[in-house]
Protein backbone atom coordinates (compact mmCIF):
# COMPACT_ATOMS: atom_id res chain seq x y z
CA UNK A 1 0.00 0.00 0.00
CA UNK A 2 1.39 3.40 -0.94
CA UNK A 3 1.92 6.12 1.67
CA UNK A 4 -0.73 8.23 0.01
CA UNK A 5 -3.26 5.38 0.17
CA UNK A 6 -2.44 4.81 3.86
CA UNK A 7 -3.11 8.48 4.53
CA UNK A 8 -6.39 8.37 2.59
CA UNK A 9 -7.51 5.24 4.49
CA UNK A 10 -6.72 6.84 7.83
CA UNK A 11 -8.64 10.00 6.90
CA UNK A 12 -11.65 7.97 5.74
CA UNK A 13 -11.71 5.89 8.92
CA UNK A 14 -11.41 9.03 11.01
CA UNK A 15 -14.23 10.78 9.15
CA UNK A 16 -16.52 7.75 9.50
CA UNK A 17 -15.92 7.63 13.25
CA UNK A 18 -16.35 11.37 13.72
CA UNK A 19 -19.60 11.27 11.73
CA UNK A 20 -20.92 8.85 14.37
CA UNK A 21 -19.79 11.08 17.26
CA UNK A 22 -23.13 12.90 16.94
CA UNK A 23 -24.75 9.79 18.43
CA UNK A 24 -23.23 10.89 21.76
CA UNK A 25 -24.60 14.44 21.71
CA UNK A 26 -27.00 13.89 24.63
CA UNK A 27 -24.53 12.14 26.94
CA UNK A 28 -21.78 14.71 26.23
CA UNK A 29 -24.19 17.55 27.02
CA UNK A 30 -25.22 15.80 30.25
CA UNK A 31 -21.59 15.24 31.25
CA UNK A 32 -20.77 18.90 30.66
CA UNK A 33 -23.73 19.84 32.86
CA UNK A 34 -22.57 17.53 35.65
CA UNK A 35 -19.08 19.06 35.52
CA UNK A 36 -20.41 22.63 35.46
CA UNK A 37 -22.74 22.02 38.43
CA UNK A 38 -19.89 20.45 40.38
CA UNK A 39 -17.74 23.54 39.95
CA UNK A 40 -20.67 25.89 40.65
CA UNK A 41 -21.28 23.95 43.88
CA UNK A 42 -17.69 24.31 45.07
CA UNK A 43 -16.43 20.99 43.71
CA UNK A 44 -13.52 20.16 41.46
CA UNK A 45 -12.87 18.04 38.40
CA UNK A 46 -10.16 15.36 38.58
CA UNK A 47 -8.82 13.65 35.46
CA UNK A 48 -6.77 10.47 35.06
CA UNK A 49 -5.49 8.19 32.33
CA UNK A 50 -2.32 6.57 30.99
CA UNK A 51 -0.11 7.54 28.05
CA UNK A 52 -2.10 9.60 25.54
CA UNK A 53 -5.00 9.63 27.99
CA UNK A 54 -2.67 11.14 30.61
CA UNK A 55 -1.84 13.88 28.12
CA UNK A 56 -5.58 14.42 27.52
CA UNK A 57 -6.10 14.63 31.30
CA UNK A 58 -3.49 17.34 31.59
CA UNK A 59 -4.83 19.16 28.54
CA UNK A 60 -8.40 19.30 29.88
CA UNK A 61 -7.34 20.30 33.40
CA UNK A 62 -5.24 23.11 31.90
CA UNK A 63 -8.18 24.34 29.79
CA UNK A 64 -10.32 24.63 32.93
CA UNK A 65 -7.65 26.18 35.16
CA UNK A 66 -6.54 28.62 32.49
CA UNK A 67 -9.19 29.38 29.93
CA UNK A 68 -10.68 27.50 27.04
CA UNK A 69 -12.15 30.31 24.94
CA UNK A 70 -13.32 33.11 27.21
CA UNK A 71 -11.73 35.22 29.91
CA UNK A 72 -13.04 34.03 33.29
CA UNK A 73 -11.94 32.93 36.75
CA UNK A 74 -9.89 29.74 36.95
CA UNK A 75 -11.84 26.57 37.65
CA UNK A 76 -10.66 23.87 40.07
CA UNK A 77 -9.30 20.99 38.01
CA UNK A 78 -6.55 18.46 38.74
CA UNK A 79 -4.77 16.04 36.43
CA UNK A 80 -3.83 13.12 38.69
CA UNK A 81 -1.13 12.27 36.16
CA UNK A 82 1.23 15.16 36.92
CA UNK A 83 2.71 14.72 40.41
CA UNK A 84 5.71 12.50 39.67
CA UNK A 85 6.63 12.18 43.34
CA UNK A 86 3.16 10.93 44.24
CA UNK A 87 2.98 8.66 41.18
CA UNK A 88 6.34 7.04 41.85
CA UNK A 89 5.90 6.77 45.62
CA UNK A 90 2.43 5.24 45.33
CA UNK A 91 3.53 3.00 42.47
CA UNK A 92 6.55 1.82 44.46
CA UNK A 93 4.80 1.38 47.81
CA UNK A 94 1.35 0.17 46.72
CA UNK A 95 1.58 -0.81 43.04
CA UNK A 96 0.87 0.98 39.78
CA UNK A 97 -2.79 -0.02 39.93
CA UNK A 98 -3.18 2.33 42.93
CA UNK A 99 -1.50 5.48 41.53
CA UNK A 100 -4.82 7.25 40.88
CA UNK A 101 -7.08 5.72 43.54
CA UNK A 102 -4.79 6.87 46.37
CA UNK A 103 -4.89 10.40 44.99
CA UNK A 104 -8.68 10.27 44.65
CA UNK A 105 -8.85 9.08 48.24
CA UNK A 106 -6.79 12.10 49.33
CA UNK A 107 -8.42 14.77 47.16
CA UNK A 108 -11.93 13.55 46.35
CA UNK A 109 -14.96 14.98 48.12
CA UNK A 110 -18.69 14.45 47.58
CA UNK A 111 -19.79 16.70 44.73
CA UNK A 112 -16.50 16.40 42.85
CA UNK A 113 -16.20 14.72 39.45
CA UNK A 114 -13.61 12.20 38.26
CA UNK A 115 -13.11 11.88 34.51
CA UNK A 116 -11.39 8.55 33.83
CA UNK A 117 -9.95 8.26 30.33
CA UNK A 118 -8.91 4.94 28.79
CA UNK A 119 -9.19 3.89 25.16
CA UNK A 120 -9.85 0.25 26.07
CA UNK A 121 -11.87 0.89 29.21
CA UNK A 122 -9.71 -1.72 30.91
CA UNK A 123 -6.88 0.25 32.54
CA UNK A 124 -6.78 -1.17 36.05
CA UNK A 125 -5.53 2.01 37.71
CA UNK A 126 -8.37 4.04 36.16
CA UNK A 127 -10.92 1.39 37.18
CA UNK A 128 -9.65 1.45 40.76
CA UNK A 129 -9.78 5.26 40.78
CA UNK A 130 -13.42 5.08 39.66
CA UNK A 131 -14.28 2.60 42.41
CA UNK A 132 -12.60 4.78 45.02
CA UNK A 133 -14.34 7.87 43.70
CA UNK A 134 -17.81 6.34 43.88
CA UNK A 135 -17.08 5.12 47.40
CA UNK A 136 -16.46 8.75 48.36
CA UNK A 137 -19.48 10.27 46.62
CA UNK A 138 -17.47 11.53 43.64
CA UNK A 139 -19.36 11.36 40.32
CA UNK A 140 -17.50 9.29 37.71
CA UNK A 141 -17.50 10.05 33.99
CA UNK A 142 -15.74 7.40 31.89
CA UNK A 143 -14.33 8.24 28.46
CA UNK A 144 -13.54 5.08 26.51
CA UNK A 145 -13.63 3.51 23.07
CA UNK A 146 -16.50 1.34 21.81
CA UNK A 147 -18.08 -0.87 24.42
CA UNK A 148 -16.61 0.88 27.43
CA UNK A 149 -14.61 -2.09 28.73
CA UNK A 150 -14.68 -2.90 32.43
CA UNK A 151 -14.73 0.79 33.37
CA UNK A 152 -18.30 1.08 32.06
CA UNK A 153 -19.62 -0.83 35.09
CA UNK A 154 -17.74 1.46 37.49
CA UNK A 155 -18.92 4.77 36.02
CA UNK A 156 -21.97 6.92 36.65
CA UNK A 157 -21.83 8.13 33.05
CA UNK A 158 -20.14 6.57 30.01
CA UNK A 159 -18.91 8.40 26.94
CA UNK A 160 -17.84 5.48 24.72
CA UNK A 161 -16.70 6.99 21.43
CA UNK A 162 -17.58 4.97 18.31
CA UNK A 163 -14.25 3.39 17.40
CA UNK A 164 -12.06 0.47 18.38
CA UNK A 165 -8.92 1.97 16.82
CA UNK A 166 -6.72 3.61 19.49
CA UNK A 167 -5.46 6.61 17.48
CA UNK A 168 -8.98 7.51 16.36
CA UNK A 169 -10.34 7.03 19.89
CA UNK A 170 -7.67 9.43 21.15
CA UNK A 171 -8.59 12.00 18.50
CA UNK A 172 -12.24 11.78 19.49
CA UNK A 173 -11.40 11.97 23.20
CA UNK A 174 -9.67 15.31 22.82
CA UNK A 175 -12.60 16.54 20.71
CA UNK A 176 -15.05 15.44 23.40
CA UNK A 177 -12.76 17.03 25.99
CA UNK A 178 -12.95 20.34 24.15
CA UNK A 179 -16.75 20.04 24.01
CA UNK A 180 -16.86 19.41 27.77
CA UNK A 181 -14.61 22.40 28.47
CA UNK A 182 -16.83 24.57 26.28
CA UNK A 183 -19.96 23.42 28.12
CA UNK A 184 -18.40 24.02 31.53
CA UNK A 185 -16.98 27.40 30.59
CA UNK A 186 -20.03 28.77 28.81
CA UNK A 187 -22.46 27.78 31.59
Amino acid sequence: MSDRLRVRNFIERTLESFARLGELEEIIAEAGGVMRRSIEGGGKIMFCGNGGSAADSQHMAAELMGRYLIERNPMPAIALTTDTSALTAIGNDYGYDKVFSRQVRAHGRPGDVLVGITTSGNSENVIQAARQAREQGVFVIAMTGEGGGRLAAEADMLIAVPSGHTPIIQQMHITVGHMLCDLVESG
